[in-house]
């Protein structure tokens, strides 16, 4: 089975993650790609390959040379987005594509214009969605990329390397990908994600990432004899919102640029609520930017006499560069091994987090590489296959390298 043959396999089984969901993972359907990636490692000699209660992967390829070496992992995450449907997806593959417009259904175009980095991909191989559902390439491509590896280390022992970990995690796109992940049975000095992106692309540094919800409570008086005692809580939402600088949302910012995100809000005049995402790469602007929706609170129920809006702020993950700066073998390792396969290693602050960053607070350095995938989290996403491939052969290299760092 090729890349790209694992990769369509995949892609066909809806994995898509629940947030309102309390059990774990949130939606058992995840369990079904976990158990075929078992099945397909076991067949390929991998003895240990196993799914644990709360659908992780592992898997261990034992060290084929003499001396000892460090471990090094690889993890890619098996959910897809609930942010597009993720059942019943029918992937096309495209030959050679030959630098146009895609046109996926009659109200689905992927337009060059609005995705310069197909430029990048004239004679290519892509694969592209029918237009009715998400791809599945964050994160499946990864997975393929890890799985074709795997399969290459058990049919090549000639290939040197060190001990090596395998994961495949759970809900990872409603920021749960971690919560039950064995960082003892993982049982690796550093790993990296394999996670969307150009294949040239290496990630040490995210977000420092925060949710906010909050509760807006209104009076609600019949509006004939409303005059000076209404306060209406679908207005309270909207006054806060107003309040939060609006060059601050995701649609007017890019690069290292903060942003507040709102995902939700609903409600009567009675009640409501209203949930955000904060995102800042530097602490300070994170700190800066959670003081603001405290003091847009606080001054509200100033104004109102009352407690009007109920804020709850939550920490989700912290910018993974903090820690892997104090671990710069581990990137020079992806950089090294990216610049080996001929391609030129692009730096890249991600407009978002991995498991890495979790993961890389709880001890494990795991900074974030490329797979191929573009547009994620919709029906324009499309997977570049020789990207994919080469994450693969990515993969390879930097388990040779890694022999060369001492445990």
């Amino acid at each position: 089975m090729s890349t790209e043959e694992r990769f369509l396999r995949y892609c066909r089984i809806d994995t898509q993650s629940d947030e309102s969901s309390t059990t774990s993972p949130s939606t058992m359907k995840q369990k079904d790609l976990a158990e075929v990636l078992v099945q397909e490692l076991q067949q390929m000699g991998i003895a240990d390959a196993h799914m644990d209660e709360y659908g992780y992967v592992y898997a261990h390829i034992a060290s084929n040379i003499d001396h000892v070496c460090a471990n090094v992992g690889f993890i890619a995450h098996m959910d897809t987005a609930p942010d597009y449907s993720g059942t019943g997806v029918n992937p096309r593959v495209i030959e050679k594509y030959d630098g146009s417009d895609i046109v996926l259904c009659d109200d689905a175009v992927i337009r060059v214009s609005d995705y310069p980095y197909l430029k990048k991909c004239v004679g290519k191989r892509l694969i592209v969605t029918d237009g009715s559902t998400l791809l599945g390439g964050d994160d499946k491509a990864g997975v393929a990329a890890i799985m074709e590896a795997c399969d290459f280390w058990m049919k090549h022992p000639e290939k040197k390397h060190g001990r090596i970990a395998i994961a495949f995690t759970p809900d990872e796109e409603i920021g749960r990908g971690t919560d039950h992940f064995n960082l003892e049975e993982f049982g690796c000095d550093f790993a990296y994600t394999m996670d969307g992106g150009s294949v040239s692309g290496w990630c040490d540094e995210t977000f420092n990432a925060a949710s906010a919800k909050l509760s807006f409570h209104g009076v609600s008086i019949h509006p004939g004899s409303a005059k000076d005692r209404m306060v209406n809580a679908l207005n309270l939402a909207i006054t806060f919102h107003n309040a939060l600088p609006d060059f601050m949302r995701p649609e007017h910012t890019a690069g290292r640029q903060p942003f507040f995100h709102l995902i939700e809000m609903n409600g009567t005049s009675d009640q409501a609520e209203s949930a955000y995402i904060v995102r800042a790469h530097e602490k300070d602007d994170f700190a800066m930017m959670k003081r603001m929706m405290e003091d847009i609170a606080s001054r509200m129920n100033e104004l109102y006499g009352y407690e009007a809006a109920d804020l709850v702020l939550k920490d989700s993950y912290y910018n993974m560069r903090d820690i892997l700066k104090d671990h710069p073998e581990v990137t020079q390792i992806a950089q090294k091994s990216i610049a080996s396969l001929g391609i030129e290693p692009v730096h890249e602050s991600v407009r978002g987090g991995t498991d890495g960053a979790m993961l890389t607070y709880k001890g494990l350095p795991c900074p974030n590489l490329g797979t191929g995938d573009q547009n994620c989290h919709g029906r324009y996403e499309y997977v570049v296959v020789d990207e994919m491939e080469q994450a693969s052969r990515l993969i390879l290299r930097i388990a040779e390298m890694s022999t060369e760092v001492n445990k």
